[in-house]
């Protein structure tokens, strides 16, 4: 059997620290649980553009193509900010998710029973939540064409396209049915189809797509009443499936819901590949954090909690996942707090590396 392949990007600020982290629970399950990788480290963002000039090599998007999945850390900073658009930082990974066409992007929203009330909503609210939220990356209204600042008659006009082809809705919705039907079997599509043409085309074809799924109980909102209902009681939803545009809003609503950027992972997948895998890119939501960079003070665990995804959904390696994600809740349990988590009711103070430590010690504890 073919060691599974695994692409490393740390990029910048934070990136690489918390990386560091990853690569020491990489070993662990290789040392520990026979779980071997081949695993290979390249540069994207500004880091690649100080030592190629431009944010992603062409020989990294190669690699990158060919691997089971890439694992990416942050990208950005301050001195990259006076860049000509087309060589910023963030168009390394915009290059990535374009030409791997990462179409779902998975972005789960759970709050720690231990980190609960660091929500700004209630307790009861939000503790144990568990939801995840699928959104389209490819296409919609950040894609659409025509798109531009235009001049008619005295004045400026912007214009942004929504459009999306069935083929794309239905790809993505058949991403979110598959989702859901290894979670509880409870699918909401979110659109605007009051309003919007490409509402009313997006619920006609997630229904068509629905009825390859009968075991899974479908349901219809309006994107505003859906954010509504996401800080009235976030716990009616399950599985949420909706368009690039709302998908962004909707999913850092809901990352605020567990009270921390910081302890939020992703996964962006595309079309199988031959061996039957997605083509996959994980990182954690939050960015490169420059002003803490270097100072032991990053939070590793959403890049963790990244490559815990990985394990489940590019490596079929569930229960080793869960294994992961149960050691990094008794760390929280015990209360172990990077500064990021450090609140009212204090807790026990760590570093980056001081959090690794503690999560390989629970993982050595559950064997």
């Amino acid at each position: 059997m073919t060691t599974p392949s695994l692409l490393i990007l740390p990029g910048d600020g934070i990136g690489p620290e918390v990386m560091a982290e990853v690569r020491r629970i990489i070993d662990w399950f290789g040392a520990k649980r026979g779980l071997q990788f081949d695993v290979s480290e390249d540069l994207v963002g500004g880091c690649a553009y100080d030592k190629h000039g431009t944010p992603l090599h062409d020989d990294t998007m190669a690699k990158a193509q060919e691997v089971d999945a890439v694992l990416l850390g942050a990208v950005g900073g301050p001195q990259y900010d006076n860049l000509d658009f087309s060589v910023k930082p963030e168009r390394g990974l915009l290059r990535l998710r374009k030409e791997m066409d990462l179409f779902s992007n998975l972005r789960p929203a759970q709050c720690f029973d231990a980190l609960s009330d660091f929500s700004s909503l209630k307790k009861d609210v939000v503790a144990g939540l568990d939801i995840m939220i699928v959104r389209e990356l490819t296409s919609g209204v950040y894609f659409g064409e025509p798109r531009g600042i235009f001049t008619e008659g005295n004045e400026r006009v912007g214009i942004n396209t929504q459009r999306y082809t069935e083929s794309e809705i239905a790809r993505v919705a058949r991403s979110a049915f598959e989702l859901a039907m290894k979670r509880d079997k409870k699918l909401c599509s979110m659109e605007k189809a009051n309003v919007m043409e490409s509402g009313i085309l997006w619920r006609e074809v997630v229904t068509e797509v629905g009825r390859d799924y009968p075991e899974v109980e479908l349901s219809h909102m309006y994107a505003d009443a859906g954010a509504m209902q996401l800080t009235r009681w976030p716990k009616q939803f399950d599985v949420i499936v909706t368009d690039n545009l709302f998908g962004d809003l909707l999913s850092d609503l809901a990352a605020m819901l567990t009270g921390s950027l910081g302890m939020l992972p992703s996964a962006s997948l595309g079309a199988p590949m031959e061996n039957g895998r997605p083509k996959a890119l994980y990182e954690p939501v939050h960015g490169s954090a420059p002003d803490i960079a270097g100072q032991g003070k990053a939070n590793p665990i959403a890049c963790i909690l990244s490559f815990a995804m990985a394990l489940r959904y590019s490596f079929d390696q569930g229960t080793e996942a869960a294994r992961l994600e149960a050691a990094i809740e008794k760390v929280l349990a015990d209360g172990l707090r990077t500064a990021d988590l450090m609140g009212p009711e204090g807790g026990i103070p760590v570093s980056t590396s001081g959090m690794g430590d503690a999560i390989l010690g629970a993982l050595d504890a559950s064997l």
